[in-house]
């Protein structure tokens, strides 16, 4: 009551609405993955397992905003049902770039990706054989540089022969 004895009108204060849905309500992000020759990727994600240069570390509805290098490696996302269709996982070989959270969703530009069901094995096996067959020459003017591309290369024929082998067994 006011002090004139006549009651006092409250009236509620509301926010404008935002076009973006609480952090709390969110269940899902906006995923886009784009090389310099195409877009492979681009829908709604419930979670992201993605291959940073110094470790993975994985990608939730609301997280925090980050700005990372890609390294070499599988990303691995789960996809949202959507009226396309039932979601489920994909997976990725991923191999240097760069990976950005925001509000506007998760967009990762890598130098190079590859869709696992478009894996190979025995192209994956022939693609480690000569990897570990590289050494470094003699005559490189940056032994160290050299030696760090023969690993490069290693580690991502692992990785797209592991790849491979899953969709194999998941029978992609």
């Amino acid at each position: 009551m006011a002090s004139n004895g006549l009651p006092i009108a409250i009236t509620p204060i509301i926010a404008p609405t935002s076009r973006r849905t609480s952090r709390v309500a969110q269940t899902s992000f906006r995923c886009s993955l784009v090389t310099p020759t195409e877009k492979l990727l681009d829908e709604e994600a419930v979670y992201a397992s993605v291959p940073s240069w110094d470790g993975s570390f994985g990608v939730l509805p609301g997280r925090a905003p980050v700005l990372a290098r890609l390294g070499i490696g599988p990303l691995t996302l789960r996809v949202a049902d959507s009226d396309k269709g039932q979601g489920g996982e994909r997976s990725f070989f991923i191999a240097k770039g760069f990976v950005k959270m925001s509000a506007d969703g998760l967009t990762i530009l890598a130098e190079e990706a590859i869709p696992a069901e478009r894996l190979n094995q025995t192209d994956c096996q022939a693609e480690l054989k000569e990897a570990e067959a590289r050494v470094v020459p003699d005559d490189a003017e940056d032994r160290t540089a050299e030696r760090e591309r023969i690993a490069d290369a290693r580690k991502a024929a692992k990785v797209k022969l592991e790849l491979a082998a899953e969709g194999r067994s998941k029978g992609i």
